[in-house]
Parts: C-alpha cells; sequence; structure tokens
C-alpha cells in the first residue's frame, strides 16, 4: 500500500497462513476420525469372527476352508486396527508440523509487530511536528501587517517566533529522517518477512500434499493385504472337493456295510391250518 501506516498486504498475508494453518488442522482431525472408525470396524471383525458361529458343524475341506475364512476376517480386523494405529501417528506428525510452523512463525510476527508499532509512532510524530511548523507561518506573516505602534514587541515576538519556527523546522527534519530511517528498516523486515512466509506457505503446501498422497497410499496398501487374506479363503475354497467331503460323511456316520436283509412273507394261515388238530384236555370233576 502507499500507506506508509497501512498493513493491509501484510494482514493479507497473515490471514492467508492461518486459513493454511485451519485446513491442516481439518485434515488432522479427518485422519483422527478415520482412525477411530477403522479401529471400531477392526474391532466389530474381530468379535464377528470369533464369537459368530459359521457353518460350525460343517465337516471336511469345507470346514477347513471355512477355518481360514474366520482367520482371515481376523487378519483383516487387525490390520483395520493397525491402520487405525497408523492414522493416529500421521495425525500427529502433521500436528507437530502445523505447531513448528506456528512458533517460527510467531517470531516473524513479534518482529513485524514491533516494526509496525514504532513506524506509527514515528510518523504520528513526525506529522505532529510538521503541523506545528505549519502553524507558525501565518503567525510570521501576521507581522509584516501589524501597526507600527507596536513594532519593537512585535519585532521581540517576531525574533522569539523565529527561534521556535527555527528549532521546530530542525526538530521536524529530524524527525523525517529518523522516520525515513525506519521506513528503510520495515521495508527491510517486510520482505524478509514475506520471504520466510512463502517458504513457510510452500513447505506447508508440500507437506499437505505428500501426507494426502501417503493416506491413499496406505489406504491402497490396506486394500492390497486385505485382498492377499481374501485370495488366502478363495485358494482354500478351491481345495474343497464335494465328493471328498459326502465320503468323509459318509465314512464317518456309517452304521454297517450290509443293507437289510428282504422282508420274506409267511403264510401263518395256511400252516396252521395243515397243522395236526390238537386234542382239548379232559376236563376234570371238581369235588365239592
Amino acid at each position: 500500500s502507499t500507506d506508509l501506516t497501512s498493513t493491509v498486504g501484510y494482514d493479507s498475508i497473515i490471514q492467508h497462513l492461518n486459513d493454511g494453518r485451519k485446513n491442516c488442522k481439518e485434515f488432522e482431525d479427518f485422519l483422527k476420525e478415520r482412525a477411530i472408525i477403522e479401529e471400531k470396524y477392526g474391532k466389530e471383525l474381530i468379535n464377528l469372527s470369533k464369537k459368530k458361529p459359521c457353518g460350525q458343524t460343517e465337516l471336511n475341506t469345507l470346514k477347513r476352508s471355512l477355518d481360514v475364512f474366520k482367520q482371515q476376517i481376523d487378519k483383516v480386523g487387525q490390520g483395520h486396527i493397525q491402520l487405525a494405529q497408523t492414522l493416529r501417528e500421521e495425525a500427529k506428525k502433521m500436528e507437530d508440523f502445523r505447531e513448528k510452523q506456528k512458533l517460527h512463525r510467531k517470531k516473524i510476527e513479534l518482529i513485524m509487530e514491533a516494526i509496525h508499532k514504532n513506524r506509527n509512532l514515528q510518523y504520528k510524530k513526525t506529522m505532529e511536528v510538521k503541523q506545528t511548523c505549519c502553524c507558525f507561518l501565518p503567525y510570521g506573516a501576521l507581522l509584516y501587517l501589524s501597526s507600527l505602534s507596536h513594532f519593537w514587541q512585535l519585532f521581540l515576538k517576531l525574533a522569539q517566533t523565529k527561534s521556535a519556527l527555527e528549532d521546530s523546522d530542525r526538530s521536524y527534519q529530524q524527525s523525517v529522517t529518523t522516520l525515513e530511517k525506519i521506513r528503510e528498516e520495515w521495508q527491510k523486515e517486510h520482505i524478509k518477512a514475506c520471504e520466510f512466509f512463502e517458504t513457510q506457505e510452500c513447505e506447508r503446501i508440500n507437506y499437505f500434499r505428500n501426507a494426502l498422497w501417503l493416506h491413499v497410499n496406505q489406504l491402497s496398501q490396506d486394500c492390497v493385504q486385505n485382498d492377499e487374506k481374501y485370495e488366502e479363503i478363495r485358494k482354500s475354497l478351491e481345495m474343497c472337493s464335494i465328493e471328498k467331503d459326502i465320503d468323509f460323511y459318509v465314512n464317518l456316520r456309517k452304521t454297517g456295510s450290509l443293507a437289510p436283509a428282504p422282508v420274506v412273507y409267511e403264510n401263518y394261515y395256511n400252516t396252521q391250518r395243515n397243522a395236526t388238530p390238537v386234542r382239548s384236555p379232559v376236563p376234570v370233576a371238581i369235588s365239592r
């Protein structure tokens, strides 16, 4: 800005840096929330694989496949818990980076605040001295228009006014000289601050970009590892044999190798009819 006391450009830079810090904090919070979700999901998978029955009465090769299935689901759950810990570590790194930048920037901001204050005070002082000098000039011009009866009194006042004017002018010149030195110092510090802030912003964007890239790689790696676990399940299922499981069950539960004999019809009616008649027993008299 052409206004020496204006900080509009500096304030705009500081606001942008604060916005960048806020964006880093938002990504940091995102990682923390994702970590909570991953950890909860992982624990739920582990509990599911350990506590929930899943084909527990199956036999032989299919049973082995189901065992591998539950083992790998347990490992997937462990992987999500590990991913949650990794995300927390990345969030902590982002926090450390953000706080480190904040501390370094604070030092520069304190220097700039002090030099802004000194510049503004000197500018105000210079303008006040300048105003004082300007106030003397109309009074000196009026001396030439005063009456001759007050000549000697006015002459004395003129000498005093001239002396005061010269003192004020010297003070004004000194203030301007001092202000110019302060302005040059402020300009140098302002340039140094802007260069520092630009370096920080480049570092922040680079760090943020790399952090996001790393996060996506971690998710991809987690998917690859999960697919490897699922591949173990597929391999186990390829070993599952319907014929073997049927044979295994038959051998395990068989009750014998012979089938029941055929049921033969027996003609009990004709057999009884052709048989020798049986005499009735002689009744025995019962004496009274």
